[in-house]
Formats: C-alpha cells, sequence, structure tokens
C-alpha cells in the first residue's frame, strides 16, 4: 500500500489532535499515513517567525521519512520548508498552502481565503495571485489553538459569512486547524460554494502524483520485460 509521510507543525501531548490530518487523509484516499509533529512550536505557524522557525524542523523529519514512505506532505498553508525538502529528498512533496490555492483556482476565479490574520500565507498568495479576491480572519483568533474554542468556532463561521458577502465564489480554507475543525462540510452546507480543505487537496495532489508514477514504472517494467 503507498504510504504518505505527513508532517505536522502543531506540537501537541495530545494524539488525537495530531493525527487527525492523517486520519482524514487516510479515509478519503485510502494510503497509509506516518505522521510526525516538529518540537516546540505549540502556537503552531501562524506568522513569519514561526513559519521560519518550522522550516528546518520539517526539513530534519522529511530526511527522517524519506526511507520509509513514497512521498511526503506538509501539512501547513504556509508550507515551511517545502523548497528545501524538495532539494533534499527524491520523492514527490506537497504543501498543502500551494495545493490548496491550486485546487480552488480549478472551481472558481474569485477565491475566498478563510486565514488566520489579515494577511494569507505567501504560499496561498503566490499561487492565487489576481484570483485573491478577499481575505478573512476569524476575530480574536491569534494561532491554530484558538480555533479550538467554542468562540474560535463562532468566528470561524462569521468570517467565512464575511467572504460570501464579499462576493467569492470559492471559499479556501488557507489554515489547515481548519481541518482539526471539520468545518468544511457545514460551511458547504451554510452558504452554499465550494469549500477547499488544504490537507485533503495536499493528499489528492500527492496521491494522484504517487498514482501516476507507479503507472508509469509498471510500463517500464512491462516494456523492458517484453524486448
Amino acid at each position: 500500500m503507498t504510504r504518505i509521510g505527513l508532517i505536522r507543525v502543531l506540537t501537541s501531548s495530545n494524539p488525537r489532535l495530531l493525527n487527525l490530518h492523517g486520519h482524514a487523509v487516510r479515509e478519503a484516499f485510502g494510503v497509509d499515513v506516518l505522521s510526525r509533529a516538529v518540537q516546540e512550536q505549540p502556537e503552531g505557524v501562524h506568522d513569519r517567525r514561526t513559519h521560519d522557525a518550522a522550516a528546518p524542523k520539517v526539513l530534519a523529519i522529511a530526511a527522517e521519512l524519506a526511507h520509509q514512505v513514497d512521498g511526503i506532505m506538509i501539512s501547513c498553508s504556509s508550507d515551511p520548508g517545502l523548497d528545501e525538502v524538495r532539494g533534499l529528498v527524491d520523492l514527490p512533496e506537497v504543501g498543502a498552502g500551494s495545493a490548496g490555492a491550486a485546487a480552488a483556482l480549478a472551481l472558481g476565479s474569485r477565491v475566498g481565503v478563510l486565514a488566520l490574520g489579515s494577511a494569507p500565507p505567501r504560499a496561498v498568495s503566490q499561487v492565487l495571485g489576481s484570483h485573491q479576491y478577499s481575505v478573512r480572519s476569524p476575530d480574536g483568533v491569534r494561532h491554530t489553538q484558538d480555533l479550538l474554542t467554542p468562540s474560535g468556532v463562532y468566528e470561524t463561521y462569521r468570517a467565512a459569512e464575511r467572504l460570501v458577502d464579499d462576493g467569492a465564489d470559492v471559499i479556501l480554507q488557507a489554515c489547515t486547524g481548519l481541518t482539526s475543525m471539520g468545518v468544511a462540510l457545514e460551511l458547504r452546507r451554510r452558504y452554499g460554494l465550494p469549500v477547499v480543505d488544504a490537507v485533503l487537496a495536499a493528499g489528492s495532489a500527492l496521491t494522484l502524483q504517487l498514482a501516476a508514477l507507479g503507472a508509469q514504472r509498471s510500463s517500464e517494467q512491462l516494456t523492458a520485460a517484453t524486448r
């Protein structure tokens, strides 16, 4: 079975929380997932400082996982360390931010970005370009752990409603903490728009890459065997 190495950038002593993204990817795509989390990032990644702190830790975990998995997924919307991992590891690698943004562009041209803070991650903005139509964030939410509170949930729905009022035709969850909340289905139900879950977008992109590589190898082996 295909095995994905999934790297979390949130440090937590709660194993259920740390394995939520891996479980979601496993259930959606039928792959085995080996999850690892960086250390000393209890608030995850929510600004440039925490992004820069996470990047070398992500790189170290990717090097550790490289001989145990078929592909690597960075489960964070700012894609910390993604470019460095691509230079180090000879495997398919995907970041949730860029994958989520690409998926949103396939569904609409006015992308409403649900983010932490007033500016979305650079990995998201770089892909969306001029299609980044509106950016909203939950009031009072400073980092990922704040989302997992009653007020964080309430303010998340309010922020999504503002994106709809702005005229967005697709909503991108540009924080993987929103995957941990499991709000995508409810957002779709409430507002009648496509809602892109960045974690599942990355899982889809990576499993498609791995399937294509597997088909190519099978074809090459068949060709070699019939010569």
